[in-house]
């Protein structure tokens, strides 16, 4: 993706309102999980890998990664969801703490499992390590509907200091399409973005500013494989634009970059933004959304906060695990540009 010379001041001025912004955040709150190890030799009880185990680490994926986004952003984040009595539930609490991002409506359910993503990463010693199995741990059940409700109560009643709020929606029941409906006619008063990334349920929603599934969702949604028939892309992603009711919908499509459509206009593609070869995928979706709720918020055209969101998608792709982007780093990919 290129930049005009004469888009770039605009876009830059749109980044550097980021800290004046409040989101919040309703939604699934993950634990991303790194184990690294050195692969010491083959197990006698079974052909498998031994790894030494050298590294540890939790981090925020979900929602929580899209929170760590904006605060790395420096946006002023108010996440809203749950996390169990476990150690993944205090491993997310402790780093937003850490980042002086407030936990207050993060409620903590005794019985809860933490939604958790294992990645195990072998390697040589002195050697790249690449992942080798990811192990999931899931709550047994979805959330009861009271917890749903206090939820969107607490998301309510930020919603008259907010500049926007971000829906994501991972299918572990912290919110819904029905919650997020109730929320509308508060944010309208307001004139709040409201901004949706939903993994299983994409075509439950409806009537809210914008979508940002990637292609893969689409066709999972409408059960058609897209692959190169870009015919078919534009004709789905109307499809779901009118069904949804949206002001924008940004479909991202990995190496070949998004697309963006909105009523009345013709789908504008954009490339992707630097290497079309990633090192690492894992959370880019939650930059995205991110990039582009703040970007909105921020007062930016659809175009603009797909631009905004796509220089974002390209830097995070190039990191490995589950990363952000800062507001430095993308104030000075689009100078680049």
């Amino acid at each position: 993706m290129k930049i005009r010379s004469l888009d770039r001041p605009a876009l830059l001025s749109l980044v550097d309102g980021f800290p004046r912004q409040q989101v919040v955040m309703l939604g699934d709150l993950v634990a991303d999980e790194f184990v690294l190890g050195d692969i010491a030799r083959v197990s006698r009880e079974a052909p498998v890998l031994i790894l030494k185990q050298r590294e540890r680490r939790i981090l925020p994926g979900g929602g929580a990664n899209a929170v760590n986004n904006l605060a790395d952003l420096e946006a002023r984040v108010v996440p809203v969801g749950v996390v169990g009595e476990d150690e993944a539930g205090s491993g997310l609490l402790t780093y937003f703490q850490q980042k002086n991002v407030t936990t207050r409506n993060i409620l903590c359910r005794r019985g809860y499992i933490t939604p958790t993503k294992s990645r195990i990463l072998g390697g040589l010693a002195h050697w790249q390590h690449q992942q080798i199995v990811r192990v999931d741990r899931e709550p047994a059940r979805p959330l009861d509907r009271q917890t749903r409700r206090a939820l969107r109560s607490r998301a309510a009643s930020l919603l008259a200091k907010a500049s926007a709020l971000l829906v994501s929606d991972y299918g572990y029941g912290s919110t819904d399409a029905r919650e997020v409906a109730a929320l509308k006619r508060p944010a309208a008063r307001r004139r709040l973005p409201i901004t949706v990334d939903s993994r299983f349920d994409l075509l439950s929603y409806s009537h809210l500013t914008a979508a940002t599934p990637n292609e893969p969702e689409i066709e999972e949604a409408f059960g058609q494989k897209i692959g190169t028939d870009l015919g078919l892309l534009h004709r789905l992603g109307r499809r779901l634009l009118r069904r949804m009711a949206l002001e924008a919908l940004l479909v991202t499509r990995g190496r070949d970059g998004m697309v963006l459509f909105e009523p009345g206009k013709d789908p504008t593609h954009i490339p992707v933004f630097g290497s079309d070869v990633a090192i690492d995928v894992t959370g880019a979706g939650d930059t995205v959304i991110a990039v582009f709720t703040l970007a909105l918020a921020s007062g930016a055209s659809f175009l603009q906060a797909a631009q905004l969101a796509n220089c974002a998608g390209g830097l995070v792709v190039m990191k490995r695990g589950t990363a952000t982007v800062s507001r430095p780093e993308l104030r000075e990919a689009i100078r680049n540009a």
